[in-house]
């Protein structure tokens, strides 16, 4: 990797996979931004949970993350680089699987969570949220560059799996402390 500092950005400009030069401000900057805020935040809630399957699936995110990243910070000769290591339907039934099994073990969903049962949950939460927001800002993007739909999808799906793994921590950690109930807001 080249040194941490190379000067080429001190104008307000950063370099896209592939060589082209946007504003640092851009769209397209915007979207891997805030996946790589994500991938910072799923970081923390790796270090404070104790459970191996979120660990488990916190790292198999994290790694899809940087493909998702490349690919929202790639231009045309950028993505013809990458050529098939892009997200594909494959992460996101994968996303519904972490989904579906964390389910096994919370139930169904009944009412809001409050967060903050335990730090890593709050922090995963946290997580969900960017997640949301960065959506919001790739939808937005994709009025000026190409956005494929399985990203879209996978975006979309990872906050929903981010949820259930939240939830699985307030679950587990509620029954190690032997309570019944996590917080929550009633949905009525």
């Amino acid at each position: 990797m080249a040194n941490l500092y190379t000067k080429t950005g001190d104008k307000g400009e950063t370099g896209l996979v592939g060589g082209s030069r946007v504003r640092k401000d851009s769209a397209r900057v915007n979207c891997y931004g805030t996946m790589d805020e994500v991938n910072a935040v799923l970081g923390v809630a790796y270090a404070l949970t104790h459970n191996d399957y979120i660990k488990e699936c916190i790292d198999r995110i994290q790694h899809t993350l940087f493909r998702v990243g490349a690919e929202l910070a790639s231009d045309e000769k950028g993505l013809e680089l990458l050529g098939d290591d892009v997200v594909c339907d494959k992460e996101v039934t994968e996303l519904e699987g972490m989904v579906d099994r964390c389910t096994l073990t919370t139930g169904v969903q009944t009412e809001f969570v409050i967060p903050g049962v335990n730090a890593a949950s709050a922090v995963l939460h946290v997580a969900r949220t960017v997640v949301r927001r960065g959506e919001r800002t790739i939808i937005a993007a994709a009025e000026e560059i190409k956005v494929r739909d399985v990203l879209l999808k996978y975006v979309n799906r990872l906050s929903d799996a981010i949820y259930a793994l939240a939830r699985l921590e307030e679950t587990v950690c509620q029954q190690d402390q032997g309570k019944s109930k996590s917080r929550c807001w009633p949905s009525r």
